[in-house]
């Protein structure tokens, strides 16, 4: 199976923050293509360790993906037995209306995102959004079969399936953060016909959408000498200012900025200039909502980079990249870990 493959079947299963049991299980058989070490941590990260040639100790690089995403709760049952919900991510509820879910109750229920007609609505009404407080799940069933089944707390997730557009595109939801999950896959694929002397740590993470809990936990564990956070960033797009955004099909966004240690972006940048990878620059102005907060301050702090492909239409059920951006960001990962040094490595205590 080909890795675009794994990556349509990781979109279309379901595993919000807190609850990635399942996607889980596919990422720990992706990973077993390149190691049989293997293990998931208290947390839920799935980790993989690639050992490199040589004795130890060996420089230790460890590539981070989160693997949940956006997600709803339920609130309440109300009358009727229809669902209200809350954010358990950052759903644009502008995006919801007619979408179907699965809800996550003693059993998987099939629903519809409903609202109120505008036929019954106010001309105030019509030129707003609905807020997601006005929205609701409809199971189409009794309320008391809906109240045997689901109960407050119970996680709700997109139901859409993964299509292929047109110059090598691919839509569907979840791709934030599981493209990068198949950046990874890609970066391992390479590095079987490279010579690196260090180690990976492969690491899916959890609960990235609701404050990076998976990578700090990760962090800390692993302590590795260098960590890159892999995670989306913003395509360009009608009416998005250019220097908010990047081109798809261009290559992988590296990111600078306080968040990063700069002589691991110049490594990677070195690295995308001598492997002639496409590459786009992204300037970061403080923290950045990805794995790599997490990781630059983890115990003494980790010397951290920061990789992106560019998607569009993030946060909602047809987020679209092109899975040529993919590719590239795993070649330029896997060229960069095989000329990683001991020196360099040493180098990054300080700045």
């Amino acid at each position: 199976m080909s890795h675009r493959e794994t990556l349509r079947e990781l979109m279309e299963l379901h595993g919000g923050p807190g609850f990635e049991e399942e996607v889980a299980h596919r990422v720990k058989a992706a990973f077993a293509r390149y190691t049989d070490d293997i293990r998931v941590d208290r947390m839920g990260n799935v980790i993989a360790h690639i050992r490199g040639e040589g004795a130890s100790p060996r420089p230790r690089i460890l590539l981070s993906a989160h693997m949940d995403e956006i997600a709803l709760v339920v609130t309440e049952i109300s009358e009727g037995g229809f669902l209200r919900v809350w954010q358990a991510g950052g759903f644009d509820p502008r995006t919801l209306v007619g979408q179907e879910v699965v809800v996550h109750g003693r059993e998987r229920l099939t629903g519809i995102i409903g609202s109120k007609p505008p036929h019954l609505t106010t001309p105030e009404e019509r030129r707003q959004a609905a807020p997601l407080e006005d929205l609701f799940i409809d199971l189409a069933m009794p309320e008391a079969c809906v109240r045997e089944r689901v109960t407050v707390g119970d996680r709700v997730t997109l139901r859409r399936e993964t299509m292929d557009l047109l110059n090598g595109r691919i839509a569907g939801k979840a791709l934030d953060d599981r493209a990068s999950i198949a950046v990874i896959l890609e970066c391992l694929e390479t590095l079987r016909g490279l010579r690196h002397r260090s180690d990976v740590l492969a690491v899916a993470s959890v609960q990235e959408e609701v404050g990076v809990r998976g990578a700090a936990t990760a962090g800390h564990a692993l302590n590795p000498d260098i960590a890159i956070a892999i995670d989306v960033t913003f395509a360009d797009m009608p009416g998005q200012a250019p220097d908010e955004s990047f081109k798809m099909g261009k290559g992988p966004a590296i990111a600078f900025g306080p968040n990063i240690h700069p002589k691991v972006f110049r490594g990677l940048r070195d690295a995308a200039d001598r492997h002639r990878v496409p590459y786009q620059v992204e300037l970061t102005q403080g923290p950045t909502g990805t794995d790599a907060r997490a990781f630059q301050i983890a115990r003494e702090g980790i010397a951290c980079g920061l990789v992106g492909v560019a998607i569009r239409y993030m946060h909602c059920s047809v987020e679209t990249a092109a899975y040529d951006d993919i590719a590239e960001c795993g070649r330029l990962l896997a060229h960069y870990i095989a000329g990683v040094t001991e020196k360099e490595v040493a180098g990054l205590s300080c700045y």
